[in-house]
């Protein structure tokens, strides 16, 4: 049985494991948008015109392209991510609240001008520093071969940039420091496969061998479209078009909850995949991880909702 939505589901979006991206296809921002690998050197110079303000909502789409073609495991790419994200907070932060010649008041009194000017302090260095948390991220990973300096001077050069292993190092050591030499950072892939295999063991009957790839592709969207979907989240369960800045601080907790987005995922992929038995998968999901089965189908609505209106909107 398939239910009308997942039918308009299917048609638009083309995620069901027989029809699965080409190897030389990258899944942008929606699951049916493609982008050529071989693209990547026309790509990133585009990346490095972007205005400086939009350089940190690119940033995960990159660092998958980074990936992909240095044939890196997809654990090393959400490594990246938590890596990049956690560096430019406090890398930011540092640069926001660094005191100016204009004494404190200024600098507690910063207008949406100023934070451009920080960001364009940062917007030569930035490209670098994406591909400095997807190296540091290669190293940690047991699974893929590290990315040697050799190697990202090449592939930089490939893309445009002419770097030298020093710089290299040099940017590095800037974000190890600016991390301070905390690398360890919860992988949101990490959850989807242990919670599959404790799935798949409890549950023989569900065919988490074929829900595997299709959670890949169902994190990947939700990685590129985070903060419009947890942006629909807050909004559904809080029943209120316009949050306010208690609830939206309380929701910070949600939005950093692996364990809810590792369940998230895989409740979409079976949506989609086993539809018949969604409510048991959901049911037992429960059961693992003590979330509720209203927050797992509040998180699975919304992710269906994006996928199909951006899909719709090609």
């Amino acid at each position: 049985m398939i239910s009308p939505f997942l039918s308009l589901y299917i048609e638009k979006t083309h995620l069901l494991p027989d029809k699965f991206l080409p190897e030389n296809a990258f899944v942008c921002s929606v699951p049916t948008c493609c982008v050529q690998i071989e693209d990547l050197s026309v790509l990133f110079p585009a990346f490095l015109r972007r205005r400086p303000a939009s350089l940190l909502r690119c940033n995960v789409e990159y660092v998958f392209l980074i990936t992909q073609e240095l044939r890196l495991d997809p654990l090393a790419a959400y490594h990246a991510i938590e890596l990049l994200q956690r560096f430019m907070v406090k890398h930011l932060t540092g640069l926001l609240t660094t005191p100016t010649p204009e004494g404190a008041g200024a600098a507690a009194a910063l207008t949406e001008s100023s934070e451009e000017a920080v960001l364009e302090k940062i917007k030569d260095t930035f490209p670098l520093i994406v591909f400095s948390c997807v190296q540091l991220a290669s190293k940690l990973s047991l699974h893929s071969h590290m990315i040697d300096n050799n190697t990202a001077v090449r592939f930089l050069h490939s893309v445009g940039l002419s770097v030298s292993k020093q710089t290299l190092l040099d940017s590095e050591l800037m974000v190890l420091k600016g991390l301070e030499f905390r690398l360890n950072a919860p992988n949101p892939l990490t959850y989807v496969e242990i919670l599959l295999e404790v799935l798949g063991h409890n549950e023989p009957s569900i065919p988490v061998e074929h829900l595997h790839l299709l959670c890949h592709q169902v994190l990947q969207f939700v990685s590129l479209q985070r903060t419009a979907i947890y942006d629909s989240l807050l909004v559904t369960t809080t029943r209120c078009v316009s949050p306010s800045r208690e609830h939206r601080e309380t929701f910070v907790t949600v939005t950093e909850d692996c364990m809810l987005l590792g369940v998230g995922v895989i409740a979409v992929a079976t949506f989609i995949h086993y539809f018949k038995n969604w409510q048991q998968v959901v049911g037992e999901l429960s059961h693992i991880t003590g979330i509720s089965k209203r927050s797992i189908s509040d998180f699975v609505h919304v992710t269906l909702a994006h996928i199909v209106r951006t899909s719709c909107s090609l």
